[in-house]
């Protein structure tokens, strides 16, 4: 399959695709580059987030965007290959996307995260949207568990933490070719995480790994992949919705989960 990270479209793509909404919707893949453990290579929360994005794409009519590939994980500086922006930084640049997105015509966004740790993205969303703007963060937690049971996932969100079942799941369906040997015996468990902010993921982690990539497969890869784009439709009917984006305004079936963050404990 085609890694490459970067949509093909041009201009006209853009305006075609936009001119049967009422009202356009960028997506924004977020990831990280840092340690996933042995098997799996340092850009994987990058490719799972633009492997989200581009299943939504297939699925709606968005204006995909090329992702921002360096996150915040300072937790896994520990690790070789690992780099990180500040908090600052991130929020700084997904505000400036979104203001010139606004300017071109694009009113909505969604930022599409693959890393657990870039927790300002929230406060983004959730300051953007205080001023009227229309923003959202996905998959939230309630997304991931759906997809997690929908794709028969034994593994807990907690549990599940990091380089574990789902991500080697999605890489397995979307990058076979990237996942290294060895995720079959590499499971580690670590549930108690409660001072990892404090002391990183090394205090954790010898290899990297908090999960159990060994129950990994393609076909529940695809089955997530599937399941999240399913749950986007509700964001896609909030954010084109012509009300002013308010409790009333959320359909009833996502009034529990649309925007509500990426609180998946996954790093």
């Amino acid at each position: 399959m085609d890694v490459s990270l970067v949509p093909a479209d041009t201009s006209a793509d853009v305006r075609e695709r936009g001119s049967g909404v009422p009202r356009q919707i960028a997506v924004l893949p977020v990831g990280s580059y840092e340690q996933h453990g042995p098997h799996l290579p340092l850009a994987t929360d990058t490719l799972v987030a633009c492997a989200v994005a581009r299943e939504i794409g297939a699925a709606y009519p968005v204006h995909l965007l090329p992702p921002v590939t360096i996150g915040c994980s300072h937790e896994h500086a520990d690790w070789p290959g690992t780099v990180s922006i500040s908090a600052v930084t991130l929020y700084a640049v997904v505000r400036d996307i979104a203001e010139s997105l606004r300017r071109s015509g694009v009113e909505a966004l969604v930022v599409v995260n693959g890393h657990g740790g870039n927790y300002v993205l929230g406060n983004v969303v959730q300051e953007s949207s205080a001023r009227g703007e229309r923003m959202a963060l996905f998959p939230a937690a309630e997304d991931w568990e759906t997809a997690r049971r929908r794709a028969g996932v034994v593994t807990s969100l907690l549990t599940d933490m990091h380089a574990g079942e789902i991500e080697t799941s999605i890489l397995l369906h979307t990058h076979p070719e990237l996942v290294r040997p060895g995720h079959e015996a590499a499971d580690f468990v670590a549930d108690d995480r409660r001072h990892l902010l404090s002391l990183g993921m090394s205090a954790y982690t010898d290899s990297g790994v908090i999960g159990r990539p060994s129950l990994g497969s393609a076909e529940k890869g695809k089955e997530l992949l599937a399941s999240l784009a399913d749950s986007f439709g509700a964001y896609f009917g909030l954010l084109t919705a012509d009300t002013p984006v308010t409790r009333a305004a959320v359909p009833d079936a996502a009034r529990d989960g649309a925007g509500s963050g990426s609180a998946d404990g996954r790093a």
